[in-house]
């Protein structure tokens, strides 16, 4: 019998469990799956999950923009969770959750922090002072002691896969290890696939958006739909506007895409430098589109799309979630986050490893395009 981080007697007889992860919409597109299993595999549990905010600034100016986080539109909506911890954004805001979580006396509480675990199997033993911590674990060098002394704190440590570069496992294969390790539960490849289940209320905006743009339905049969995400966080995995338009451009060429209408992403404080260089181009059919009112208007709109090409962030994951065909540009570093769907996805690397995806060329694209 596999032997678990957390004994089977003690998951019984609990009532309660703390997750503390630091999340994207990435995260989280293949974690839900996992976090519905446990639940299902432990119902009298009550699951709380405490999202600890990386970029946390006493900058008070960058707090409404945090606050807003997409992501916390679609975990709240999650059945899983009982309590969900957001505001930890701030100093004084984290200081008020760790007061709140201490309050809750979890007998387990489990850190899936993959950025500085050291930091977080602090957070979890200050939270738990006498509960089963587990979290993940780094190899401390000589000169981080302190490393070491943090992970002391922790009772058991989820150990990592080991990688292959022949066979590189996907993202949805780590999180099964760890929660095979944590508990022995066992999430079938069937059951990875990301989901999202949108709002009526989303979907009908959606509608109401694509009529005011002119995109809708009409009796001799729409045209195709196409959705471009060039924007990522980090500049490394952009892809540059001029080459959307570029795109867009030679698409307009083909017979199959001539008359298509295309929406390009744009993140908010992308807005106006996007609206600038698109308009300079005066496409036709083209719309910009930012989900600043809530995470599902994203969902909404992809699921309404006949193609999505996106760089490597949440857009590409999303797509397989409403199952529309996409294609993902990418660069080699980080192949475990390819998109899992391959039926309804194309795959295009940077050329060298220490490429940007800037590297891909509107050629590319072009020639992978149905």
């Amino acid at each position: 019998m596999l032997q678990t981080l957390i004994p089977a007697e003690s998951l019984k007889k609990a009532d309660k469990m703390l997750f503390i992860t630091h999340l994207a919409l990435g995260d989280f597109t293949y974690l839900q799956n996992f976090f519905h299993a446990f639940k299902r595999a432990h119902p009298q549990l009550k699951l709380h999950l405490w999202i600890d905010e990386v970029r946390r600034t006493s900058d008070a100016t960058q707090w409404r923009h945090l606050e807003k986080y997409a992501l916390y539109d679609w975990v709240a909506v999650c059945p899983c969770f009982d309590r969900i911890y957001t505001r930890t954004y701030s100093p004084a805001l984290y200081q008020e959750s760790l007061i709140a979580a201490r309050q809750e006396h979890y007998p387990t509480v489990v850190s899936l922090a993959t950025l500085r675990p050291h930091r977080y199997a602090n957070l979890a033993r200050s939270i738990s002072p006498d509960g089963l911590v587990i979290g993940m674990k780094n190899l401390a060098r000589f000169y981080q002691p302190h490393h070491s002394l943090a992970y002391r704190k922790l009772d058991a440590a989820i150990l990592p896969c080991r990688a292959r570069c022949d066979d590189p496992q996907h993202i949805s294969d780590i999180y099964a290890h760890w929660f095979r390790q944590i508990s022995g539960l066992e999430v079938a490849a069937t059951d990875r696939l990301p989901f999202v289940d949108i709002p009526a209320q989303w979907q009908q905006v959606a509608q109401e958006q694509l009529s005011t743009w002119g995109f809708r339905n009409d009796a001799t049969g729409r045209s195709k739909l196409v959705f471009i995400n060039p924007y990522a966080k980090t500049r490394k995995r952009c892809w540059p506007l001029e080459r959307v338009t570029a795109l867009i451009l030679a698409m307009k060429k083909q017979n199959q895409w001539c008359d298509s209408s295309f929406i390009v992403n744009a993140v908010p404080q992308e807005l106006i430098q996007a609206r600038r260089v698109i308009s300079s181009y005066r496409l036709e059919r083209t719309e910009l589109f930012s989900a600043e009112e809530n995470f599902f208007q994203l969902p909404a709109i992809l699921a309404q799309c006949d193609l999505i090409i996106s760089v490597e962030t949440a857009v590409m994951h999303l797509a397989n979630a409403v199952h529309v065909p996409v294609i993902a540009l990418m660069r080699q570093k980080n192949p475990e986050w390819a998109p899992i769907d391959r039926a309804n996805s194309t795959v295009i690397t940077a050329p060298k490893r220490r490429d940007w995806v800037k590297a891909i060329t509107v050629e590319q694209v072009m020639k992978v395009i149905p």
